[in-house]
């Protein structure tokens, strides 16, 4: 009978800790793309190649972006990747200047094109990136995904330190993960950064030493959806029978710790 209690005492007393952690945590932002079209209270849509400033859009892509390629169908957000005749379009979105926070949770519902050459992207950019250009500026890559090597996630930070080494980064093997809808999420306060898959945590960013070199962190981000096409990450070599492909966002959360 003692040891029942015990076991009922902690139970509750765990219960009690889980439900104090979700009552300090406030919904900032929520997008189920329920509207008929991009809610540009909240969106932002970036075009074209990149050029003149960015041409690839620093990564030797080979798309062009449009508003044509991103659409609210079925409430869901379709980022669609198409060729035609020689030339590569799709889509991209920020939230710059409109959803900027820092610290909190961010959950995103997605489910992945395939095929040798997307290269689909959830990630974040520090707010001042036009004063502070990239890497200083801090980036925080949610989920990365090259058709190139199926089941294959990458979770990373770019920063000073780290600029043109990619070295605070984790690859996740999870087999057939192209194939249905899956969370992914980050936790971030001042101390470090969880990547999470369906709630699981599989990377962490702590640096011991938090310099602005090291750690650029401590201010507010902004969101980033997009498919690219090829480039250094994604692949020069492009499977143009794959074509079109779909990258499909059921939501997005951001959570703030009060």
């Amino acid at each position: 009978m003692i040891i029942i209690r015990k076991i009922s005492f902690f139970l509750f007393f765990l219960i009690q800790i889980t439900e104090s952690l979700k009552s300090q945590e406030s919904l900032i932002f929520f997008d189920d793309f329920s509207n008929s079209s991009v809610d540009l209270n909240y969106w932002n849509y970036e075009l074209g190649d990149g050029c003149p400033e960015l041409c690839g859009w620093g990564n030797l892509e080979s798309q062009i972006y449009t508003k044509n390629n991103i659409l609210n169908k079925n409430n869901k957000l379709i980022i669609k990747a198409t060729k035609q005749d020689q030339t590569y379009f799709s889509g991209r979105l920020n939230t710059k200047g409109k959803i900027e926070f820092r610290y909190g949770i961010v959950e995103v519902r997605a489910k992945l094109p395939k095929g040798k050459g997307v290269w689909p992207a959830i990630w974040m950019l520090g707010f001042d990136i036009d004063e502070i250009p990239w890497p200083a500026c801090g980036e925080i890559d949610i989920m990365e995904y090259v058709g190139k090597n199926p089941s294959e996630i990458h979770t990373t930070v770019h920063t000073s330190d780290s600029y043109g080494d990619s070295k605070n980064t984790k690859v996740i093997n999870l087999k057939n993960i192209e194939n249905d809808f899956h969370i992914y999420s980050i936790d971030w306060n001042e101390n470090r950064i969880n990547f999470l898959i369906d709630n699981n945590i599989v990377y962490r960013f702590s640096p011991d030493t938090k310099t602005d070199e090291i750690w650029p962190f401590d201010k507010p981000f902004y969101l980033i959806l997009n498919l690219a096409i090829g480039g250094r990450f994604g692949g020069f070599e492009i499977d143009d029978s794959i074509f079109p492909q779909e990258f499909i966002i059921d939501y997005v959360k951001v959570y703030k710790r009060n």
